[in-house]
């Protein structure tokens, strides 16, 4: 016995949605992508697994140096509690929302799944000489 179904047309539109930034060359660059690395980077650079260094050409120095005091703080707090030397491991982007601002500004906010919980990142990037750059940096 078989079962034959009707083929129906897709009512549903694509869920996917992009936020494209135009640099200075003309190619588009998602910016969900690029909140995307800058979150995941900045959460591998509070657990001790990815150099701060990597991240100093795509942060304004504000949030460079918050970030740097903020994994200093965080190590510190580590190497004195000795049942967890790493607290943040294997940390994954679940989802990233972007709004766009204007053409030289969007929004973002990320959540970000570790082992034990789920953190909230939110930022601001700003086009600065034909550079995406995060001018604000908040890791809940």
């Amino acid at each position: 016995m078989t079962v034959a179904t009707a083929n129906r047309p897709s009512s549903r539109r694509s869920t996917k949605r992009t936020t494209p930034a135009y640099g200075p060359g003309g190619p588009d660059i998602d910016v969900r992508l690029l909140a995307r690395s800058i979150a995941q980077a900045a959460l591998e650079v509070l657990a001790g697994t990815r150099p701060l260094q990597q991240l100093s050409r795509l942060l304004d120095s504000e949030c460079y140096l918050s970030l740097q005091h903020r994994a200093a703080l965080t190590r510190k707090h580590a190497a004195r509690t000795r049942g967890n030397p790493q607290p943040h491991l294997s940390p994954m982007v679940r989802s990233v929302r972007v709004c766009s601002i204007s053409e030289a500004i969007c929004e973002a906010s990320i959540v970000v799944a570790e082992e034990q919980r789920c953190r909230a990142v939110a930022m601001r990037l700003e086009r600065l000489d034909g550079v995406w750059q995060v001018t604000v940096l908040e890791i809940g």
